[in-house]
């Protein structure tokens, strides 16, 4: 089943992004996938998974694994795309326990985990596909109308990041309909690599070739 985004019954509320902090690291000179695993933050760096303590900013933790793309957590392990594979870690050990096939073969971006699947954001093509975080087996699929550079969810909602002609967005979009409810719209020469929800009023956006990882306030919803 596909879906495409794109406004049908109303109006997409469009925001200015707020970005409340940056972090930069040593050695990091890109991002390309963030994730949140309650405490910690970690960022995707071509070689090396980063954690560091949003509060302090300081880096906690440092794994040695391959890291292109978007990254995930299920509340034990750590999901990774590496190019045409998705690696299933452990992050105590920095292990990888378990692999699956990417479903772009390399063309994949962002990557979250909801409702006990992956979803998986790919970026020239415009989709997030919903799939089986066992098999890799595609459940279904959103059309997007920009390219997909990160997927999360906060609170049961669906957001993804694009980066697109010099421009990116942080977007709300229904995940039944892909139907798009709101956009974030980030300063011009600000892209998004990579996304992820804190599970409360954050976001945090990877740069990309920048190398930061910025913090993104969640617009407050006026009481209907």
């Amino acid at each position: 089943m596909t879906q495409k985004t794109e406004t049908t019954n109303r109006q997409a509320l469009v925001y200015a992004a707020e970005i409340v902090r940056e972090y930069a690291f040593a050695g990091a000179d890109k991002i390309a996938g963030v994730t949140h695993d309650g405490r910690n933050v970690w960022a995707a760096t071509g070689g090396k998974l980063i954690a560091f303590d949003p509060e302090s900013g300081k880096q906690t933790r440092t794994l040695d694994r391959a890291c292109d793309a978007g990254t995930a957590f299920d509340g034990k392990y750590l999901y990774q795309i590496a190019e045409a594979r998705i690696d299933k870690i452990d992050p105590a050990t920095g292990d990888v326990v378990a692999t699956i096939p990417a479903p772009g073969k390399g063309g994949d971006s962002g990557l979250a985990w909801a409702e006990g699947s992956l979803w998986v954001g790919q970026h020239r093509d415009r989709k997030i596909h919903q799939i089986d975080p066992e098999t890799g087996a595609i459940k279904r699929t959103i059309e997007s109308n920009r390219f997909v550079t990160g997927v999360t969810w906060v609170d049961g909602e669906m957001w993804h990041g694009t980066w697109e002609n010099d421009e990116s967005e942080i977007r709300r979009i229904d995940p039944a309909s892909g139907e798009v409810f709101e956009r974030l719209r980030m300063p011009k020469g600000t892209f998004v690599s990579g996304l992820e929800s804190d599970g409360k009023d954050l976001f945090y956006a990877g740069g990309g070739g920048a190398g930061k990882i910025r913090a993104v306030r969640r617009p407050k919803r006026s009481p209907s």
